[in-house]
């Protein structure tokens, strides 16, 4: 199937761009740049917005006006490498308004500074940091009889691309935890195996997504634990109601949906979704994409139901 317009010149705006793998490129420079990027984006209102250290984790967490109890963890994508709370802030601030719900946003350590398991690890910090603390002090709605049930608020964890990755281990790391994991266009797969990176790849390919796996991996044992890549674990049957959503022009596509057959033989609750017409990164860019807020509000709608 053919790329919709939108996609098609998002992947000609990118023509000549140096590639990742190039030897000569930049990490700092390139975050740098997404943050000042990103900075000048317009933003949403939100009741509530503020910087927190989770347990030695920076967090952000979002609770927007009239909000519903429960908290949705987001783990941002980027690669593993990139990306960090300030580049998602616009996307996250959507997400709460259009849920209703709180929104932590977690920022992780990253390679090649912190390889495997850093991220992850800092994830666990997190949640740890949330059963001594969440509901966090302050929060309006938890009054009455909430009080009395804040142990069963519900928390929900959501992410997208290597932030899909690490959701999904998180919610295998902590079964029972998670009342619904929300995943958009995850990567799962170190070896690239799937047919899509030879039929889907759109300006982004099997070698930019190898770079991205050197940089997590600290070992080569690495590639094949399921805290790295989860299509591997053993316990996919003890996850929440699931969604997964990919994109049709994505390399990322097979995987995902592989993912989602895989849960739904292990008899979880899954619901899956493929984005005619797009490409890996649409979700974060509204001005770009018309998928893009329509996404948001699927995403929203599904943990909100959950809740």
């Amino acid at each position: 199937m053919a790329l919709y317009p939108q996609a098609r010149r998002a992947i000609e705006a990118q023509a000549g761009v140096q590639p990742v793998h190039d030897p000569s490129y930049d990490i700092a420079t390139a975050r740098a740049q997404s943050r000042v990027v990103a900075a000048s984006q317009p933003r949403e209102d939100v009741d509530e917005v503020r910087d927190l250290d989770a347990g030695g984790v920076p967090c952000r967490y979002y609770r927007p006006a009239a909000s519903t109890p429960g908290l949705v963890v987001h783990l941002h994508g980027g690669g593993f490498v990139f990306n960090d709370v300030d580049v998602h802030d616009a996307a996250v601030r959507r997400l709460a308004n259009r849920s209703g719900l709180a929104v932590l946003s977690v920022d992780y350590r990253r390679p090649p500074e912190h390889r495997f398991p850093a991220a992850p690890d800092d994830v666990d910090t997190v949640l740890a940091w949330l059963e001594r603390n969440f509901p966090l002090a302050g929060q309006s709605w938890l009054t009455g009889d909430d009080e009395e049930r804040r142990d069963k608020i519900p928390v929900l964890v959501h992410g997208d691309s290597a932030g899909a990755n690490l959701a999904l281990v998180a919610a295998l790391r902590h079964p029972g935890r998670f009342a619904g994991v929300a995943l958009i266009y995850p990567f799962l797969d170190p070896t690239g195996g799937f047919e899509s990176y030879g039929t889907a790849a759109e300006g982004f390919d099997r070698r930019e997504a190898q770079w991205y796996w050197q940089q997590y991996a600290a070992t080569e044992a690495d590639y094949t634990d399921p805290d790295l890549a989860p299509l591997l674990a053993k316990n996919l049957n003890t996850l929440p109601p699931t969604l997964v959503v990919t994109a049709e022009h994505d390399p990322l596509r097979d995987e995902g949906e592989h993912l989602a057959h895989l849960l739904a033989e292990a008899g979880v609750k899954v619901v899956a979704s493929r984005q005619l017409g797009m490409v890996h990164g649409f979700w974060r860019h509204p001005d770009a994409f018309d998928a893009a807020e329509p996404l948001t509000r699927q995403v929203a709608g599904f943990l909100r139901m959950l809740v």
